[in-house]
């Protein structure tokens, strides 16, 4: 089986093809009659689905792992961990599930990747929720100690009330344009005319 196009994905860093790649590579395997399952790489696999924030897949995918493969390959058990924690909205567990495994070389990257992705992700989460929160709340959705959860909610804007360990959010300016080319502008005022006359 020819696996160039994961490899490639994989050393530029483009981790949010890999599930797209995995599974086309599995429907191409199963349809020539492959059986690949002994060397598949279901840990990165997982983690495409993972990173891609599509636990439904990943779910599906570790439900066809054979159990072989789940008892010989703790990778792979360290990869659903994080997945299982992000299916019950673990948002604190999902770090510890990163952090508590020794990742292997080809996995770690796309683990740390992700890692960075999923703190953006409940950043997003927390600009969108919070008017104001605790730095140890801020801290447990950013995965990080509260100093360091402060600095960075900091250097995002937020405001620290030196009385009481609260941050105030600073929501975003949402910028939107408009653009109004001259033919639209045309067509509302012979529009506006018509209506008055």
């Amino acid at each position: 089986m020819d696996t160039s196009l994961l490899n490639e994905a994989l050393a530029s860093k483009s981790y949010d093809k890999i599930a797209d790649i995995c599974d086309n590579l599995l429907l191409q395997g199963a349809a020539e009659g492959i059986d690949c399952q002994d060397e598949w790489p279901y840990a990165i696999h997982l983690l495409g689905h993972i990173y891609n924030n599509d636990i439904n897949s990943a779910r599906f995918l570790w439900k066809k792992i054979p159990a072989a493969i789940k008892e010989g390959r703790p990778e792979v058990v360290a990869v659903w961990r994080i997945g299982q924690k992000l299916w019950t909205r673990d948002y604190v567990g999902v770090y510890e599930a990163i952090r508590e495994f020794s990742w292997t070389p080809e996995v770690q990257p796309i683990v740390a990747s992700f890692a960075e992705l999923y703190r953006k992700r409940m950043f997003e989460l927390l600009l969108s929720a919070y008017s104001t929160i605790s730095t140890q709340d801020t801290a447990q959705f950013l995965g990080m100690n509260e100093n360091d959860a402060t600095n960075y909610a900091l250097q995002q804007g937020w405001v620290l009330d030196p009385a009481s360990p609260m941050l105030t959010v600073k929501k975003q300016a949402v910028v939107t344009e408009q653009k109004l080319d001259p033919s639209k502008l045309q067509r509302l005022t012979e529009y506006v005319f018509h209506l008055e006359h």
